[in-house]
């Protein structure tokens, strides 16, 4: 045992904290097995709690109980819930959804950026130029110079756990522990304005929220638990303020069902409203659609693969946030494909491109659709989801002859594993954009744009 790793205590241990790694963890070691360890940073040492180990583990997990030499860019937590160090004084796990949220904004997108680097060296064996290995910060406010925290309110829509005793809650990291909370200080006023924390939602099990940023009509999706009557939604609902629309979700079955007001939100961007159902996909972070839109187009436009006649596909489409613009680009004269496999997000497609007569909407597996409509794509955008797109279906985009791929991703790891693939292929990355979406957590947006190499 080294003089800087010691035990502490049965489960704790004094480390010293070695590169970031994806995920939100840094990697240390003890007596040469890697300890995964949440809110520290590189270089610092620290005394960890370990929450996940075995000698039969190949790795541990731990958590951040104190820090011994702190880094430069640690920064005091906006939120004390998710504090490891302050939760752990409290005899309790941090909640998870704001692990980075103890370093410095700066800091966080070097980290992320390291993350996309090693990530695409390692699994797709690609070094990237300086100018690529970055992360772009969005939406973020200069300050107003009094050490206000930076970073927060971003989050359109917010997802809760409730306490066997009613409260509302958020699960530690790993973990089937519920802690009540009163704030969340990632999302917007509209979400926080609510006030759930003050409701009583016995028979719920989840409560799922979306605020859009355009200021539209918000929407509170109620999951209910098995054996949950009437009478206790009623009494749910009359504890909400009446222009908040609500329904409730069936977990059995999916379906979504009107309480009060609306089954879906209003979102808005690019010069485009789209409806979105229940808990269908969209982009959490306010300024996300823009930002992914713009960079997706610009590739495609700069690069000549998008103009008036062009023939492209949207795969993955969701309730076609790229879709409508692409219809736009694309003209009367152009033909745009959007393939979506969820019936109730394809259906939320169909009628926001119901006027588009260039868009041919189609429910089912990317895959399977490819298969039976083939046709000479200029391009393709891709946006599947966490996993990526896998081995088959990559070979499937390369077998259409697209001129150009544009692939939005929120996993480093997926797309790089799926660049790997490209390029075994014969296909090359020509351009990279990666946008911190998501600060004080270790989750990013990539978009690549991938072409045929000569």
């Amino acid at each position: 045992m080294t003089p800087d790793t010691q035990l502490h205590t049965h489960n704790d241990l004094v480390v010293d904290v070695g590169p970031v790694a994806h995920g939100g963890h840094c990697v240390a070691r003890h007596e040469g097995r890697v300890v995964f360890v949440r809110h520290a940073i590189p270089g610092e040492k620290v005394r960890v709690r370990l929450t996940d180990d075995g000698a039969a583990a190949k790795f541990w997990r731990a958590d951040v109980v104190e820090v011994l030499e702190p880094s430069p860019d640690r920064v005091p937590h906006f939120w004390d819930l998710a504090d490891s160090a302050r939760s752990w004084s409290h005899r309790h796990p941090p909640v998870g959804g704001a692990e980075l949220g103890h370093i410095s904004l700066a800091r966080q997108r070097s980290l992320k950026a390291e993350v996309v680097a090693e990530q695409l060296k390692r699994l797709a064996g690609v070094d990237l130029l300086p100018e690529q290995a970055t992360v772009e910060a969005v939406g973020i406010a200069a300050g107003d110079g009094t050490g206000a925290v930076q970073g927060l309110g971003w989050r359109t829509r917010a997802g809760f756990a409730v306490t066997p005793a009613g409260k509302l809650g958020m699960h530690a990291h790993r973990s089937d522990a519920i802690l009540p909370v009163r704030e969340m200080p990632l999302a917007v006023d509209g979400i926080n304005a609510l006030r759930l924390w003050e409701m009583d939602l016995q028979g719920i099990d989840r409560v799922e929220v979306a605020a859009p940023a355009n200021g539209s009509r918000p929407l509170v999706l109620l999951v209910s638990a098995p054996g949950t009557r009437a009478k206790r939604l009623s009494a749910i609902l009359a504890q909400l303020p009446e222009d908040v629309s609500v329904a409730s979700l069936d977990p059995a079955t999916g379906e979504v069902l009107q309480l009060r007001g609306r089954t879906y939100v209003q979102e808005s961007a690019a010069g485009h409203d789209y409806r979105v159902t229940g808990d269908g996909f969209w982009q959490i972070h306010r300024d996300a659609p823009e930002t992914l839109v713009g960079a997706v187009t610009g590739f495609l436009h700069d690069g000549g693969y998008l103009a008036p006649g062009s023939v492209v596909a949207d795969l993955y489409a969701g309730a076609g946030l790229f879709t409508a613009p692409l219809a736009d680009a694309v003209g009367v004269t152009g033909s745009v494909l959007s393939v979506e496999g969820a019936p109730g997000t394809s259906r939320d497609a169909r009628k926001n491109l119901h006027d588009a007569a260039q868009v041919e909407i189609v429910q089912g597996r990317v895959e399977r659709v490819l298969r039976q409509k083939p046709r000479n794509f200029d391009a393709l955008i891709l946006d599947p989801p966490r996993a990526g797109a896998g081995k088959a279906v990559v070979k499937q985009l390369i077998d259409a002859g697209p001129r150009a791929i544009a692939y939005v991703s929120c996993d480093p790891a997926s797309f790089a594993r799926d660049l790997g693939y490209f390029r075994q292929g014969g296909w090359g990355m020509a351009g990279l954009r990666a946008f911190d979406l998501y600060p004080h957590t270790h989750h990013m947006e990539t978009v690549a744009l991938l072409t045929p190499q000569p």
